[in-house]
């Protein structure tokens, strides 16, 4: 058994399966999931776990070298703006429609019960060498 980090089976074998260049999209709970992507629901109730719990527990495991996010997080969702600014120094940001459209290129799409709008964001897997 696990002893500390990501202890949900399902997530942490789906982490160990990514490599170079893979996407990770964390998504809220209301984010349209496309029918072919690998997808582990996190989403409990309306805000469990929040974005911002499943960002910083995936940043604690994942080598990340970019992050792409919807521009309409900055007006609509400062919280979740900043929580993208804390993380990545320069994000990518797209349309919400791009953002989905790029979804179906997920490696793997992480739903959390984030009840917030524009709170997703695609992460790039990098390398730890």
């Amino acid at each position: 058994m696990k002893r500390s980090g990501i202890l949900n089976r399902h997530l942490s074998g789906a982490l160990a399966e990514l490599g170079h260049g893979d996407g990770v999209l964390v998504c809220d709970v209301g984010f349209p999931i496309p029918d072919r992507v690998k997808v582990v629901d996190l989403a409990f109730r309306a805000g469990v776990p929040s974005f911002a719990e499943v960002l910083e527990g995936l940043l604690a495991e994942l080598v990340v070298e970019g992050a792409t996010a919807a521009e309409e997080v900055r007006e609509a969702n400062p919280a979740a703006s900043a929580l993208l600014d804390k993380h990545f120094p320069k994000p990518t940001l797209v349309s919400h429609q791009q953002l989905k459209d790029m979804a179906w290129d997920a490696r793997v799409v992480v739903r959390t019960g984030e009840a917030s709008p524009y709170a997703n964001v695609l992460l790039r897997c990098g390398v730890f060498f």
